[in-house]
């Protein structure tokens, strides 16, 4: 029997892209449209059009779809459930039961719903293809060994700052860092960060060392770079095996024509 998957869908390319490859697995897709134009449609069953603030619609679809796994796709803000007020009574309740607006609380009680459902939640990575790149320069050049040092400078307070669910993103030169992610997401952090750094900063992305991938695979793409060109960056650098490169051709050739080592790296560097 043809299994169900409901496909929560954020904003971003990543919902066409995780759809297909649901599709290709064999799932038969309820893509839950949580943003506009994510492109998940072509690839799915049914769509179904979908509020942050009104989960009760959101449960009553999924039950009646039979789903039996859930998968996030896309960006959500933090910001969205800040700014969530008039919610309906299944909202309320999950806030309820989750306190603070903390990651590890909205992952407990998500999880703990779906479970009752008996709906499992599940990891994003087999859906991704080969979008998570593991050592290697992506780009045209390598960093510097100046430029390597900010690199692994910058990976020690991403890492940090994850661990702590505060971001994955920062913005470091010489050392100095000059902006960590918040609540505003990757690319604004990178035009405060540069923006105080001045040209010559290196971008870091990486990810907590118990980061639960069934509910983020941090990303990059030719947006970050656009940013990073913006703001005078000579570094983008990326967790590998860990952050995910959208259209990796296109990111590449962004950061070759700025002139931006793009880099995936566990941080050994030069």
């Amino acid at each position: 029997m043809e299994r169900s998957l409901g496909l929560m869908c954020g904003a971003g390319a990543l919902p066409a892209l995780m759809a297909s490859e649901a599709r290709r697995r064999g799932w038969r897709v309820v893509a839950f449209a949580f943003a506009r134009d994510t492109g998940a449609a072509a690839h799915a069953a049914r769509v179904v059009p979908s509020d942050i603030a009104e989960m009760a619609p959101v449960i009553a679809a999924l039950q009646s779809e039979n789903v039996t796994g859930v998968l996030f796709s896309g960006k959500f803000w933090m910001g969205d459930l800040l700014r969530a007020e008039a919610v309906d009574d299944a909202h309320s309740a999950m806030a309820r039961r989750a306190g603070g607006l903390l990651d590890g609380n909205i992952k407990a009680v998500l999880l703990a719903t779906f479970g009752s459902m008996g709906i499992e939640l599940l990891d994003q990575r087999p859906f991704l293809g080969a979008g998570l790149p593991g050592e290697t320069v992506l780009g045209a050049r390598a960093p510097t060994a100046e430029e390597w040092a900010d690199v692994r400078r910058g990976l020690a307070v991403a890492r940090a700052a994850a661990d702590l669910s505060v971001g994955q993103t920062v913005v470091v030169r010489r050392g100095a860092v000059s902006a960590v992610e918040a609540i505003e997401g990757t690319t604004a952090a990178i035009r405060r960060g540069t923006a105080l750094s001045g040209p010559g900063a290196a971008i870091v992305k990486a990810v907590g060392g118990e980061h639960d991938f069934r509910f983020d695979v941090p990303t990059i793409g030719p947006e970050t770079i656009e940013a990073a060109a913006e703001g005078g960056a000579t570094v983008v650098a990326l967790e590998a095996e860990r952050v995910f490169v959208h259209e990796r051709e296109a990111t590449a050739r962004r950061a070759d024509a700025a002139s931006i080592a793009l880099v995936s790296t566990r941080g050994a560097g030069a």
